[in-house]
């Protein structure tokens, strides 16, 4: 692990460290390169960050400082009681899963817990929005939540008319603070609209709350936990996506810098999109 220059790395002990505070936060991301009034999608490592006076609150507030009031600010959420394949589960859980399964409901469903505590926190944001998607479920808040949530077709979830693709087309911003490359959701974007057509895909059956009750639907798309591709093909020394992303940021897309004592990393979204695309298509065009 590679940390900051001149901050020692972090220790188990809950208050080890210097203290990280709002205003530090603040000023670290701006000097990093978030456009104020711009679409800001960021993963988030808290451990990294420090011992952040005010915690996970803290962090969304100052990205909002640095956003301003005509920004928005987004996580990718998906749903912690999401699953592709129930059968991986112990029997007893299964069966009871199975037998009552929870339904979606875009309002209250929890955040994947394995994101991170920062997406739930957005959730729960006074004024957030969320997209209607159980596995690709983006939340907002902001000034453009609604736009960027609004719509989330169920067969193509990270596609051409999904969160993703709004936030490439308003030049909007991935910021990983302190999350490791391989974190980087928008990935599974250039996934969905590359070339390449033979993909590895993933059809699931999710319960859907709706205002009249509960309905059963059945969603196809990229497979986001083997990977869409076979990567395991090509010999790679790393994650995929950690891979994609060190290329991009050798190419010059994409900026290194300290928040808090957390190494992070900031990308335009349109141009790392193009970067994997075109990653992709060279190593998978005779896929398709």
């Amino acid at each position: 692990m590679t940390w900051c220059a001149g901050l020692p790395a972090p220790m188990a002990e809950e208050h080890a460290g210097p203290a990280v505070t709002r205003s530090q936060l603040a000023s670290d991301i701006d000097a990093l390169g978030v456009r104020a009034g711009g679409i800001l999608m960021v993963h988030t490592r808290m451990s990294a960050i420090g011992w952040v006076v005010g915690g996970s609150e803290t962090v969304v507030l100052a990205l909002l400082d640095v956003l301003g009031p005509r920004g928005t600010l987004c996580a990718y959420a998906s749903w912690e009681e999401h699953v592709y394949n129930a059968s991986d589960w112990p029997p007893e859980h299964r069966d009871a899963y199975l037998a009552e399964p929870p339904a979606f409901d875009a309002s209250t469903g929890e955040a994947a817990r394995d994101h991170g505590r920062i997406p739930e926190r957005v959730r729960t944001w006074p004024g957030a929005a969320r997209s209607r998607h159980p596995e690709a479920s983006v939340v907002a808040v902001g000034a453009r939540a609604g736009w960027l949530t609004d719509t989330h077709p169920p067969n193509d979830g990270y596609g051409a008319e999904s969160p993703f693709a709004r936030l490439v087309e308003c030049g909007g911003q991935v910021l990983l603070l302190g999350a490791p490359l391989e974190t980087t959701t928008l990935l599974h974007h250039a996934e969905a609209i590359s070339g390449p057509a033979r993909k590895r895909r993933v059809t699931f059956r999710v319960a859907m709350a709706e205002a009249d009750g509960v309905r059963e639907a059945t969603f196809t798309d990229i497979d986001t936990s083997a990977g869409a591709f076979a990567y395991e093909d090509l010999g790679l020394d790393d994650d995929s996506f950690a891979v994609i992303a060190r290329e991009a940021l050798a190419a010059g897309i994409g900026v290194r810098g300290c928040v808090g004592r957390a190494e992070s990393h900031l990308f335009g979204a349109a141009e790392l999109t193009a970067f994997a695309v075109s990653w992709l298509e060279e190593r998978f065009s005779g896929d398709g």
